[in-house]
């Protein structure tokens, strides 16, 4: 759902691409759990300017409880024919050598636009560098109400207000 993340839309230089990734999503609720989750999520790194773009098409998500949760997950909620991705893009906060192996928490800041809403946020994500290849693990919540998703008072108790989303993309 929202995943997170973000159309490539600037040039990038000495760039990383994403080779293989998924993001997922939960949403806890009192009476039901539902998980989605897509393995086409996509982006680019640029290790010298300190840039991201990241982006996952909405239909892409599957799991759910059943087919017709997850048309209403595009059909009612997302909207995905009218907001077909969901994206984050920004920049890196910390100073970070990708020459170097090692694992390292930094924080990204920039606008994570779920549902055609854009907010500014910086997520925590952890870093892992081996030999010039990059992964990248960050998880991190979305407030419906913050990307005017409603939720319909019929199924308030099925679907939480707060979606825990959690990203793993391997750059190279």
């Amino acid at each position: 759902m929202l995943l997170l993340l973000l159309p490539a839309t600037q040039a990038l230089t000495q760039s990383l691409n994403t080779g293989n990734g998924i993001i997922s999503f939960r949403s806890d609720a009192p009476l039901e759990l539902i998980t989605a989750s897509s393995n086409e999520i996509r982006g680019k790194l640029d290790t010298s300017k300190k840039i991201f773009a990241f982006s996952v098409k909405i239909k892409s998500f599957n799991g759910f409880n059943s087919p017709l949760q997850k048309e209403h997950f595009n059909e009612n909620y997302m909207e995905s024919n009218k907001y077909p991705d969901a994206t984050f893009s920004g920049k890196i906060i910390e100073d970070i050598d990708f020459s170097k192996n090692g694992t390292f928490t930094l924080r990204a800041k920039g606008n994570l636009i779920v549902h055609g809403v854009p907010q500014e946020r910086i997520i925590k994500s952890t870093i892992t560098i081996s030999n010039g290849k990059v992964q990248i693990k960050s998880n991190f919540t979305v407030q419906l109400s913050d990307h005017n998703i409603p939720i319909p008072k019929v199924v308030h108790e099925k679907l939480a207000s707060e979606i825990s989303v959690e990203v793993t993309a391997d750059m190279k």
